[in-house]
């Protein structure tokens, strides 16, 4: 069982007196990653907290490993690339409304090679990233989030916690004004690391923290002819188990952190996107997940449920890797 300790460490690593090191993944060349959702994420993170912030563009190579990468006209082709990137992520931060001061140093980098996913991951390492922060594909609805190919090969393998930004999202200036920590599948625990990480952070940004479970098949689709029905006490034994939890996992965020505001609720509908939309969502809120256990590695790992609710949610969403006792 996680500790306290554990999660405080972990918040300590995210909400300490260093600023929070994000590396936002964006291509300005690329359909899938092009739009600005995750610099506008980034920025939004600023004006609630310390950041610092570098973007990594990255460039699958259509070409073969064997080609000389010490020859002039690569290291030219490189180059350019290179500066017409800074250039671009240049005026995206400032686009963005993202102060200089919050700017690392090295704020652009542009690598290329033939695994986007594992070049992100080496980029992080050597940023000492703690969140690399992704937009959704073009191809998704506007509020919702889609994973494209890359970001979808981390969401099952990244070391360092995900934030993930729905497309054409609309965030408050005011930057976070509440926390969520959304229970999505059976796993649910009131010890949960990422639940204590929700209560260190909401704790840090002296705001609210929301506790939110889901009904994905929605209680409403009890039959009014028979609600003493098969179904009906399926339906009231989920209902009873899942407001219980939350009950013990409010009373374990104030035995954590007894000064935070915290709420409970349960969103229900016919489906992942009722469910979802049955809750209200404000534009300063952000959602926080624990990644699926998956033996002893510290990763982040989205499972097919968690991977089903992400594609309805409209808010940012940081998944935390999986962190044994």
């Amino acid at each position: 069982m996680p500790t306290d300790q554990s999660s405080t460490a972990t918040a300590a690593a995210l909400l300490g007196e260093s600023p929070l090191r994000i590396l936002v993944a964006w291509d300005p060349a690329n359909d899938d990653t092009g739009g600005t959702e995750a610099l506008e994420f980034a920025a939004w993170l600023g004006r609630s907290m310390p950041v610092t912030v570098r973007v990594a563009s990255t460039l699958l190579r259509p070409w073969p490993a064997s080609l000389n990468k010490s020859g002039k006209k690569y290291k030219k082709w490189r180059k350019n690339e290179a500066e017409a990137c800074a250039k671009a992520v240049e005026k995206a931060l400032t686009d963005v409304e993202l102060p200089r001061s919050q700017w690392d140093p090295q704020f652009s980098t542009f690598a290329d090679g033939q695994n986007e996913a594992q070049l992100l991951t080496d980029e992080a390492e050597r940023f000492e990233a703690d969140l690399i922060l992704f937009g959704s594909n073009a191809a998704a609805s506007k509020g919702r989030f889609l994973a494209g190919s890359t970001t979808d090969a981390l969401m099952h393998s990244s070391p360092t916690a995900l934030g993930l930004a729905p497309r054409a999202v609309k965030l408050s200036k005011k930057g976070v004004t509440r926390v969520n920590f959304a229970y999505i599948d059976d796993r649910a625990d009131e010890n949960s690391p990422g639940l204590l990480f929700a209560a260190e952070l909401a704790a840090e940004l002296e705001v609210p923290l929301r506790i939110i479970t889901f009904s994905p098949t929605g209680l409403s689709d009890v039959t009014l002819s028979k609600p003493k029905g098969m179904s009906s006490e399926l339906i009231d034994e989920w209902n009873e188990q899942s407001l219980g939890m939350l009950d013990l996992a409010r009373d374990r965020v104030i035995e954590h952190r007894d000064f935070i505001e915290v709420e409970t609720e349960v969103g229900s509908g016919r489906g992942w996107g009722n469910a979802v939309d049955s809750l209200k969502w404000k534009k300063g809120d952000l959602i926080c997940m624990d990644s699926h256990p998956m033996g002893t590695l510290e990763r982040v790992f989205v499972g097919s449920t968690a991977n089903e609710f992400l594609r309805h949610v409209t808010v940012p969403v940081v998944i935390h890797p999986y962190r044994s006792a």
